[in-house]
């Protein structure tokens, strides 16, 4: 279940942090998954663009200080933003979720092509 306040996008939505998950798979190497839930994705006027803007602002200021302090540091981030939980890997045509890979550098996210 989604935890912790509602984190603030530029849409105004109030996304909530659901889980992190690690996988090593990935084209830049070891990659770490941002989850969250959002009902107001499935809305009239959101879209992939506000979704795209909302996710930056999710990986700007939520990702990045949620990095590993020590061990292997993540090559990529993917960033998830669902209207419901949907278990990972599984499939819900019924759910809206938008995806967006991200690269870091300087201390920054880079949004990279999937």
């Amino acid at each position: 279940m989604p935890s912790g306040p509602p984190l603030a996008v530029p849409s105004g939505i109030a996304p909530r942090w659901l889980e992190t998950r690690m996988d090593a798979a990935g084209p830049l190497g070891l990659t770490l998954r941002f989850r969250f839930v959002a009902p107001e994705v499935a809305g009239a006027g959101y879209g992939p663009d506000r979704a795209s803007a909302d996710l930056q602002a999710l990986c700007d200021g939520f990702a990045l200080a949620h990095l590993p302090k020590d061990g292997p540091q993540p090559g990529g981030l993917v960033l998830d933003l669902a209207d419901r939980v949907v278990p990972f890997g599984a499939s819900d045509d019924t759910a809206v979720q938008f995806f967006e890979a991200y690269s870091i550098a300087d201390g920054a996210c880079h949004w990279e092509l999937f």
